[in-house]
């Protein structure tokens, strides 16, 4: 059931974010950052613990995670730290998603040919 709830959730996540693409002339990007900012507003209104609570990994693979992440670490480090962890908590937080997208980024670029011209 659990693996049921992660899928409807994360899938609806994704439908979303392409009728968004489809029907508006937001680029992709934008919407990422939307996505990463709504995760954010999401965790300081407390509403997105219930929803990952919910749906496990649907809830937290998608940027909205992402969002997650970056808040809780910048409001623990905050607490921890004083004015120094706004710059600091975000960063920690996330530190292992991150080195994890640019080393698998580079292995994939090793192993298969990257296209450069568009």
């Amino acid at each position: 059931m659990d693996y049921l709830k992660a899928f409807i959730i994360g899938g609806l996540i994704c439908a979303i974010v392409q009728i968004l693409i489809d029907k508006t002339k937001l680029l992709p990007g934008r919407i990422m950052v939307g996505l990463v900012v709504v995760g954010a507003v999401l965790s300081s209104l407390s509403l997105y613990e219930p929803l990952l609570k919910f749906a496990g990994a649907g809830a937290s693979v998608p940027l909205l995670g992402f969002g997650n992440v970056l808040f809780k670490g910048t409001k623990e480090a905050i607490q921890t730290d004083g004015f120094l962890g706004l710059f600091r908590g975000g960063l920690t937080s996330s530190s292992v998603g991150i080195s994890a997208a640019l080393i698998f980024s580079y292995l994939a670029s090793l192993i298969f040919d990257p296209k450069t011209d568009i």
